[in-house]
């Protein structure tokens, strides 16, 4: 039997090969969402993760939560600053050739 090494397993998980089949799923409808509509898809995703209780707090004390996501921009930025950049370069690669994409089969379909 062989066996994979910590590369593969990495390579693996980071192609999604590993997840359970509704992960799958929903990892690949939230790729193309964000393909159609941008980094929007993404701000809607995490606010149907938030809790009632914390949409409130965030609706009653606007200013706090504006604080506290300034706060975590700016640690991110400082600690895990390559992996943001690296991630919005793809989400924007992503982004533009997914419109390259629509724009070749709207171009080929014209010519057939």
């Amino acid at each position: 039997m062989a066996t994979r090494g910590e590369r593969e397993d990495h390579e693996r998980a980071a192609a999604g090969m590993d997840f359970d089949s509704p992960v799958r799923e929903k990892v690949s409808e939230l790729g193309s969402k964000l393909a159609e509509e941008g980094p929007g898809a993404v701000f809607e995703e995490v606010e149907k993760l938030l809790p009632d209780a914390l949409r409130d707090q965030i609706k009653e004390f606007p200013i706090v939560a504006v604080l506290f996501g300034l706060g975590v921009g700016i640690w991110l930025g400082m600690k895990k600053g390559d992996e943001v950049i690296a991630a919005g370069t793809s989400m924007a690669s992503a982004a533009a050739m997914a419109n390259v994409h629509k724009a070749m089969e709207r171009f080929g379909a014209e010519e057939a």
